[in-house]
């Protein structure tokens, strides 16, 4: 048996507290687990939330990150799949109860359990409250690490294993090929990550935003078009244009002017907002057969395989590396959308003891 791991990370004691540095003790391996030291780690808008309790059930001090690459130091000695030195990655689950219906079709995030978070779980075994990734070390079962493709670039990847795989999901449940006609709502995060992926997998795609200042972002970014949604001329004329809208604004606001943009059949899928939204009119949605859906991440195995088709077309997000220390500014910055489009630490600016 392993000894614990003594790490550091940066934590949130409060909700008002800025984070900071914070000492503490990974588990010791058990058989099927694998010993990681974080790398790189993406800094998404949930982490904000969840460090600052916006939902009202963080359990401080809270460790945040979910989009996590690292290089393996450990394994456990049932473990089959990887060894040291390998480059893995975990994104925002690290277990599930691996039996039940949803559990047996790889879709871990929807088990009936709930699936354990990567920060703000409970470990199954001993109940302990899970810290996530912004710290220099992780200990995952090895059934919820990600094997890294070769050619994927590491300092950018860490972001595809939430803002990718929450955007790659839908585009997959809804069948997204050459033809297709999907929206985006929304260019940041996990907007541009959308248009990416809509565009990787042949899409014609259109980002729908308040003004034409993004026109020249959302096309480099692999858009087809921008449609201005505070033109009520040109909303009116996109009348039926879509298939699939993928919704990433990340709080509460008004779908009623997208709904008329779906053709019939058409799905609006929510992967940004949680929480309530502005009442909905079912006008639309009754007289077209529209949709409005929301969508988690996805399972490990489409995770992989986001991950796979990220290597082979060469798709990875546009990032703003930081060190550890800028973490609070970066917050900062977020929260006023000040930033194209993702911010990832450099986890090497990191200083901790080595793994005992």
């Amino acid at each position: 048996m392993s000894n614990p791991i003594k790490t550091t990370g940066y934590a949130a004691a409060s909700a008002t507290s800025p984070l900071a540095p914070f000492h503490f003790e990974r588990r010791a391996l058990r058989p099927n687990d694998i010993a990681m030291e974080v790398l790189y780690c993406g800094v998404c808008h949930t982490d904000l939330h969840w460090s600052h309790n916006d939902w009202g059930w963080t359990i401080f001090p809270a460790v945040p990150g979910h989009e996590i690459v690292g290089r393996v130091i450990e394994v456990g000695p049932e473990v089959k799949r990887y060894q040291v030195g390998d480059h893995v990655a975990v994104g925002c689950m690290v277990d599930s109860c691996q039996h039940c219906d949803q559990c047996k079709k790889d879709e871990e995030q929807l088990c009936r359990e709930g699936n354990t978070g990567t920060y703000g779980g409970f470990d199954r075994f001993t109940k302990e409250y899970t810290l996530g990734g912004y710290s220099k070390h992780l200990v995952v079962r090895e059934e919820f690490a990600l094997r890294i493709p070769d050619g994927l670039d590491l300092t950018r990847t860490a972001p595809l294993l939430c803002a990718g795989i929450t955007t790659y999901s839908p585009l997959r449940t809804w069948n997204v090929g050459p033809g297709s006609r999907v929206g985006v709502i929304g260019l940041g995060g996990l907007g541009h990550m959308a248009v990416k992926l809509a565009s990787g997998m042949g899409a014609h795609v259109t980002v729908l935003s308040r003004t034409a200042n993004k026109m020249a972002d959302a096309l480099a970014l692999g858009a087809d078009a921008l449609l201005v949604s505070t033109d009520e001329e040109a909303m009116a004329k996109a009348a039926n244009r879509f298939d699939l809208i993928i919704d990433t604004v990340p709080v509460k606001h008004d779908l009623n002017p997208y709904m008329p943009l779906l053709d019939v059949d058409g799905t609006l899928v929510l992967v940004g907002q949680v929480g309530p939204l502005a009442e909905p009119s079912t006008v639309p949605l009754i007289l077209g057969r529209r949709r409005i859906a929301g969508s988690p991440i996805g399972g490990i195995r489409e995770t992989q395989e986001m991950l796979d088709f990220c290597a082979k077309k060469n798709i990875l997000p546009d990032i703003e590396m930081i060190r550890m220390d800028q973490i609070n500014d970066a917050f900062a910055r977020l929260e006023k959308a000040d930033v194209r489009y993702r911010f990832v630490i450099d986890m090497a600016t990191l200083n901790a003891p080595a793994a005992a």
